[in-house]
Order: C-alpha cells, then structure tokens, then sequence
C-alpha cells in the first residue's frame, strides 16, 4: 500500500523518483515486468515511482510500498500525457498518490483545461503533478493549482529548447519563480545530471530511461560500435 498524498513532497525531497514505464512496442511494457522494475527501484532507494497506464499504475500500487506518480499516454501527438479529466481521474483511481499530466499551452483533445483536472484530482484526494516544457506554462500551473511542477516536456514541444540534456536552466528559474517544489525530468542520464538538478533548486529528480529502459540503452551501445 503506498503512502498517503499528503506526505509526497516529503517523501521525495532531495531524493530519485524512477519512471516505470516502456513506449508501445516495446518487449518491457508488460504490467508484470514493469511492476518488478518497480520492486529493483524501491530496493535500490528510489523514494517514488512514476507510471503510465491505470492498470499498471494498480499493480505497482498493489506490490510496492513507493507512493505511484500516475498518467495515462492516450497517443503519442499533441497533449497526450493524461489529456482530460476521465484520464485523470482513473489514474487517481488507480491508487496514485499523484497524478502527472501534460500543462502545456496546447489544445486539450476534448476542449478541457489544465485546471480542470487539477480540481478533479484533488476533489478525488490526489495530487497534480503539471508536465510543462517553459517557464510561463511552469507558472501558469503553479497558479491553476498544480502541487509541483516538472520539466517533463521541456525539448519536446515546439518552443522549448532541443539539447542532448537535461534542461537545467528551466529547473533553476522554475525553482525561483514558483512555490511549489520543482521536479527535474527529461534526459537526466547521470548521477551527476541528477545531483546538478538538485544543486540547482529542483525538489526531487525522475530518471527512466538511464535506470529502467534497456532497448534503448542496448541500442546506443549498438550505435557506438556502429551497428544500426
């Protein structure tokens, strides 16, 4: 059973959050193998974990004592991390102790608005984490209610900047603009990525594809040695 809510940022402060998750296609996304790489991050000090899919989301609940930052990825264009309210409210559902969705500036699939979701998942006890790729949409979500936000979108939305890694001058002017903690998300692919992070005002630190995403680290290595 995970913690409660109300103890999340605590519970993260200053510590990793390991991001659970595998893209469609993969031979990892699999609810059972996905719940083991939960049980590894737990053993290995991860303070939180983050994943997609309300079954999956569930699972891990149900086997693992981390609190679950949630969302549910409906497609791969546009707003699609937890994009309406019935998203998000099934992953609260679900058991997650957070409920992470994309805060951008960009149309919401079914004409509905970031804040929203904010009321419907703290009506249904849950916390909102706001995924954004810039300062103002930091803010903005800040304002509409979110209870941290990430730079989980940062590079990947036109606007933002394109860079091999992580964006930690958003992190730093998100940690002076906002009040509520920052979360470092995106290409963070090192210890030294994460510890940066924190040196520079991020609350906590989601790493997954450096620590839970083999596919795509065997493809690298495969890449250096010049295979295809």
């Amino acid at each position: 059973m995970t913690s409660a809510p109300a103890g999340f940022t605590d519970t993260v402060g200053g510590r990793l959050i390991v991001s659970c998750q595998a893209p469609e296609g993969d031979p990892m996304r699999h609810t059972g193998t996905l719940v083991r790489l939960a049980l590894a991050a737990e053993a290995g000090g991860a303070a939180a974990v983050r994943a997609n899919a309300p079954e999956v989301v569930a699972a891990i609940t149900a086997a693992c004592r981390l609190p679950v930052v949630g969302l549910w990825k409906d497609g791969d264009t546009g707003v699609y991390i937890t994009p309406t309210v019935r998203h998000a409210l099934a992953v609260a559902e679900a058991g997650a102790a957070v409920v992470a969705a994309d805060a951008t500036g960009r149309p919401r699939p079914d004409g509905g608005t970031f804040a929203g979701i904010v009321a419907a998942v703290h009506a249904a006890g849950a916390l909102v984490m706001a995924d954004v790729a810039t300062l103002a949409e930091g803010v903005r979500a800040a304002e509409e209610g979110a209870d941290l936000v990430s730079t989980t979108l940062s590079g990947y939305v036109p606007g933002s900047p394109v860079q091999d890694g992580p964006d930690l001058d958003l992190v730093e002017r998100l940690a002076a603009a906002v009040a509520v903690p920052v979360v470092a998300e995106g290409r963070i692919a090192t210890p030294a990525h994460a510890a940066e992070a924190l040196a520079r005002g991020a609350h906590s630190v989601v790493v997954g594809t450096a620590i839970t995403a083999p596919t795509a680290l065997t493809r690298t290595f495969a890449k250096g040695l010049g295979r295809p």
